[in-house]
C-alpha cells in the first residue's frame, strides 16, 4: 500500500514516448511487414506485438535528482512486456529516489516482421542507452552513471547488454540517428529474477522465443548464455532472486554472480526463500524477507554513488 501511495503522489511525470529509430529506418525490420500492437490489462499491463520500439522518461524533481539514470527492461518471456509493475511502476519509484528512469519498450522477436530476430532486442537496448547518454545534459544526468535494470526475460536483455554492449551490430549510420559513436555500455546493472543461461537451467520459453529456429544452435546457445560472457568490463551488478522461483531457477542468478566473482566484477546478490516469480514491488509485504529487497537496492545504489 505504501508503494502504491508513493506512485500516486509522486510528482515526476512521464514524458511522451520517444521512438528509438527514425521512420523507415528500424534495423532488421522487413519492409512492408507489419503487425498491430496490443495492450491488455487485468491489473497488470501486458503489451504484445511490439514493432516500433520507444523510450519513455520518468524524471525526478530537480531538488532531489542525484544525476544517475536507469533504463528499465520489462520482462515477459520475449513474448509480451509486463509494462506496468516491471516498467512504469518501477520508473516512478526510481524517480522518487532522485534517479531518472527510462522504460524501454523493446521489439519482441518475430520472424514475420524482422530478420535475425535474436539480434533485435539487444539492438534496441543499445540504442536506448545511447539516446540517454547523448541527451544526458538535457536530463541533468551524469553520462558515467547510466545503468540498466531488467526483470525475467528483461533481465536476460539487461545482462546481454551488460556483456555484449561492445559487440558489432547491423545498424547503419542512417539508422543510428548520429549515435553510432556514443557508447552503449551501462555503468551498472540491476537484475531481478533474471533469465541468464540458455543451458541446463534455462527458461525454455524465453530461449525459444528469442532464438526461434536457432534454438538448438550450440553457438547461439553459448552466445546468449550470459554467465559465459562476463568479462572484467561487465558493470557492477545487483542480483535479486527467490529460491522458490518455479519460472526461472535461482541458479540463473547464482551462475552470473559466480562469473562476476571470477572476473573481479563487483556484484551483490540477495536470495530470498519465498517470493516466486514476477513480483517486482507488488505483493511482497506478505512474503517474508523479500519485502526488504527495495531497501537492499537503495543501499546498493548508495554504495555505487547513484543515490545521495
Amino acid at each position: 500500500m505504501a508503494f502504491l501511495a508513493t506512485c500516486l503522489t509522486i510528482s515526476a511525470m512521464a514524458q511522451q514516448a520517444m521512438p528509438l529509430w527514425a521512420d523507415n529506418a528500424i534495423p532488421n525490420a522487413i519492409p512492408g511487414a507489419s503487425i498491430t500492437e496490443k495492450s491488455e490489462t487485468d491489473g497488470v499491463l501486458r503489451i504484445s506485438n511490439v514493432s516500433v520500439p520507444t523510450l519513455t522518461a520518468y524524471l525526478p524533481d530537480k531538488s532531489k535528482a542525484t544525476g544517475a539514470a536507469i533504463m528499465i527492461c520489462p520482462g515477459g518471456g520475449y513474448s509480451i512486456l509486463a509494462a506496468s509493475h516491471e516498467g512504469s511502476d518501477m520508473a516512478k519509484w526510481f524517480a522518487d529516489q532522485g534517479i531518472a528512469a527510462f522504460v524501454l519498450k523493446y521489439r519482441l522477436p518475430d520472424e514475420k516482421i524482422m530478420t535475425n530476430q535474436h539480434e533485435v532486442p539487444l539492438i534496441d537496448a543499445m540504442q536506448g542507452i545511447r539516446m540517454i547518454r547523448r541527451d544526458a545534459a538535457k536530463y541533468g544526468i551524469d553520462p558515467a552513471k547510466i545503468g540498466v535494470m531488467g526483470f525475467s526475460a528483461g533481465g536476460h536483455l539487461a545482462s546481454t547488454l551488460s556483456t555484449h554492449w561492445h559487440h558489432a551490430e547491423p545498424v547503419t549510420v542512417a539508422q543510428a540517428k548520429g549515435l553510432q559513436t556514443v557508447s552503449a555500455q551501462p555503468n551498472f546493472a540491476i537484475l531481478l529474477y533474471p533469465v541468464i543461461t540458455f543451458g541446463e537451467k534455462a527458461h525454455g520459453g524465453s530461449r525459444n522465443k528469442l532464438l526461434g529456429k536457432l534454438a538448438k544452435d550450440p553457438e547461439k546457445l553459448a552466445y546468449y548464455s550470459n554467465e559465459l560472457q562476463v568479462t572484467k568490463q561487465t558493470p557492477p551488478t545487483l542480483l535479486v532472486h527467490s529460491q522458490d522461483d518455479k519460472g526461472v531457477p535461482v541458479e540463473n542468478s547464482v551462475s552470473y554472480y559466480l562469473a562476476c566473482l571470477k572476473n573481479e566484477v563487483p556484484a551483490e546478490m540477495h536470495l530470498y526463500p519465498r517470493g516466486g516469480h514476477g513480483y517486482g514491488m507488488r505483493n511482497i509485504a506478505d512474503k517474508g524477507s523479500l519485502a526488504t529487497w527495495p531497501d537492499a537496492c537503495k543501499a546498493w545504489l548508495k554504495g555505487i554513488g547513484a543515490l545521495k
